[in-house]
């Protein structure tokens, strides 16, 4: 697998520390991830934890004290390898492990990491690692949601695509992120392209009337109306503006008039 090396041109370095560094190899040489690094936008580097261990047969697991099923993923690699990776990071580097634990992994999260010029991620794997990784180099413990991946790997590779698009330049249309789904705390307005027409559905006249304004005014109403109806969980948090709340009660509104009309008791008779 061919990683770009560390220069000093990137904007962002993000340094993964694994026992399996082939699983990222196609994903990295593919679309906006592939074009990121060839444009020294962002560099990645994927490094075996089993050539930081010391034994001849590169050991990483062993069982786990107090008994229990699995293996447990030996501390002295670990922290080898990441120390190793920290003394040639910036000081404030975050040092993430991925963790059902974890602090859930936001859009809000994921603008806040580009601000770093170098991210180290950590990829468990196996039961557990030994809790004293997390004592001693890890900054930070993510989550990507309420379900158990076989390891870190797929997670490291979730916040590598995430946040790598989020670097200046790296999109070719920078108000493509903005106009994302998460990216202002809402889900993403329904889009269309040719035909106008398909089986029967016709695409809302609203799009192909030119008219700038009422466009955007319509793509808002409809963010805010699938938010409403999918996630109504991120309206408390979304930051709406006057405009917003007219919209939504537009939308209150039109549901109320599209309720079925209840039924009428019948009398006894």
């Amino acid at each position: 697998m061919r990683i770009p090396p560390l220069t000093g041109a990137s904007v962002m370095h993000i340094d993964v520390l694994t026992i399996f560094p082939d699983f990222f190899g196609s994903p990295l040489q593919t679309s906006i991830l592939a074009r990121a690094q060839q444009a020294d936008l962002v560099t990645i580097q994927a490094h075996d934890l089993r050539d930081f261990t010391e034994d001849k047969h590169h050991v990483v697991d062993d069982y786990p004290y107090g008994g229990g099923p699995g293996m447990v993923m030996k501390p002295e690699p670990f922290l080898a390898a990441t120390e190793h990776l920290i003394a040639r990071a910036p000081a404030g580097t975050p040092v993430i492990f991925f963790t059902p634990q974890g602090q859930p992994l936001t859009q809000r999260r994921l603008r806040q990491l580009t601000e770093y010029p170098h991210l180290i991620l950590l990829c468990g794997h196996y039961e557990a690692v030994d809790e004293r990784v997390r004592q001693t180099v890890v900054t930070e413990e993510i989550s990507l949601g309420d379900y158990v991946l076989t390891g870190g790997e797929p997670a490291a590779l979730v916040l590598i695509d995430a946040v790598a698009r989020l670097v200046p330049g790296v999109l070719g249309n920078e108000s493509s992120a903005e106009a994302e789904s998460f990216s202002q705390g809402l889900l993403e307005y329904p889009q269309y392209t040719r035909p106008d027409e398909l089986r029967g559905m016709k695409v809302p006249e609203v799009l192909l009337s030119g008219h700038h304004e009422q466009i955007r005014r319509w793509r808002r109403k409809e963010s805010l109306r699938r938010t409403l109806a999918r996630r109504p969980d991120l309206l408390a948090t979304a930051q709406l503006t006057e405009e917003d709340h007219n919209l939504l009660a537009e939308i209150k509104q039109e549901q109320q008039q599209q309720a079925p009309a209840p039924a009428e008791a019948s009398a006894d008779i």
